[in-house]
């Protein structure tokens, strides 16, 4: 998330007296000393604030175990069969009569069933409030219509948007996307620039004389270098992340809308078909995949006439990679299976790639170790371009003085 290596400058002047030794020209070097110092230094900030709010969202499945809201599900034996999804679904409705379900989403982690309500299927989203159902007992856990709902998952939320998108929406994303580039470019040139020091001195070499700032300097270089395939990975799936709303809009208008047509005209349906006879009938289309969450008919991101039933693979990594299933709300049948584009698929994979929650929690630990070192490099890299300009500044300032001095002699 974070190479800055805004000390490099000083570095090649230390250790590439010897330009034959060199691939590139004194130029070059000055070319990419530019390169890296700006990229770096514009997108510091924001760095700052996406590693600091990205190390407890790599811990946010334990954060929120930890800190779990106002009511849990009952403890069962495991073999213990979950409820049908129709039970949910009318004691969602029989709590707000009226009201038009648009999503179920059971838990991964959780013995839990969220449903979303509206007060109708083409309502705004910004009516809409949660269930969260016991998927063993069907007892209601948890209202969001009511106040007072307690637990780490609105700290959580809250985090999340700071990350991806600033709390500025779209906007927001495509400004991170450009962040994401510079940071890209720092991390490029960086690598380049170290080349000569490699050359000239052992890997990891931190010089024990000289000023405090040549060490630090060293030191920047060096956790930089160690942490660069990461810094990489993580800056790469953090760009595609903040670019998932115009690819998801672009796959809309693009597949999305053709399918959608032959349907747009119909108003939405109130599904008579079972919602869990729908869910089944889209995982025999898909097998080996799970259950994801489930659209009600709506114009709203779905089909006014079907249930889009989406799956994702049961392996911690493939967990991400979701297929869409359109199920007739008023039948039950399969009517097509969608396949998502190229370009949303290596989306879905970056994002455990970006947050590191596929591996368990060693890998999530490696993932925190990193972000702190991340960190590190940030914070030293800004200080060595502080004391440089200060040095700077000493400098213009002693010759001033030397001027007035020999003038009044």
């Amino acid at each position: 998330m974070d190479g800055v290596y805004c000390g490099c400058e000083s570095f090649a002047t230390n250790f590439t007296s010897n330009e034959g030794d060199v691939a590139l020209s004194p130029n070059g070097l000055r070319r990419w000393r530019f390169v890296h110092t700006w990229s770096s230094l514009i997108c510091t900030l924001f760095l700052f604030v996406i590693c600091l709010t990205g190390l407890p969202l790599v811990f946010e499945d334990e954060i929120e175990a930890a800190f779990p809201g106002a009511g849990q599900p009952a403890a069962v034996e495991s073999w213990t069969p979950p409820v049908s999804l129709d039970a949910i679904a009318a004691a969602a409705t029989a709590r707000y009569p009226g009201q038009a379900i648009r999503f179920l989403f059971p838990d991964d982690d959780s013995p839990v069933v969220t449903a979303v309500l509206a007060p109708s299927a083409e309502a705004s989203l910004t009516q809409a409030h949660n269930l969260t159902f016991d998927a063993h007992t069907g007892r209601i856990l948890r209202d969001s219509t009511h106040p007072g709902e307690t637990g780490a998952a609105p700290l959580m939320s809250v985090l999340l948007r700071i990350h991806s998108q600033l709390f500025a929406g779209l906007p927001g994303e495509l400004f991170l996307s450009l962040i994401a580039l510079l940071f890209l470019a720092a991390i490029l040139s960086g690598v380049i620039l170290y080349a000569p020091f490699a050359r000239r001195a052992p890997f990891g070499a931190i010089r024990r004389t000289g000023s405090r700032q040549l060490r630090w300097l060293d030191l920047h270089n060096v956790l930089g270098i160690v942490v660069t395939g990461w810094l990489a990975v993580v800056g790469f799936t953090g760009l595609l992340n903040t670019l998932s709303t115009p690819l998801v809009g672009i796959w809309e208008l693009t597949g999305i809308k053709h399918i959608l047509a032959p349907y747009v005209a119909h108003a939405a349906v109130a599904p008579t078909a079972s919602v869990q006879r729908a869910a089944q009938t889209a995982l025999k289309a898909v097998p080996g995949m799970s259950l994801a969450s489930i659209t009600y008919p709506s114009h709203f991101e779905s089909s006014p006439l079907h249930y889009i039933v989406w799956t994702r693979g049961a392996s911690p990594f493939t967990s991400r990679l979701e297929t869409p299933i359109m199920v007739d709300a008023r039948t039950g049948a399969l009517t097509r299976v969608l396949q998502m584009p190229s370009y949303l698929r290596a989306l879905e994979v970056s994002r455990p790639l970006h947050f590191g929650d596929y591996g368990g929690l060693p890998l999530k630990i490696l993932w925190a170790v990193f972000d702190v070192l991340a960190i590190i490099i940030l914070g030293s890299g800004l200080y060595l371009w502080l004391a440089k300009r200060i040095g700077r500044r000493r400098d213009v300032l002693d010759e001033e003085r030397l001027v007035l001095a020999e003038g009044a002699l």
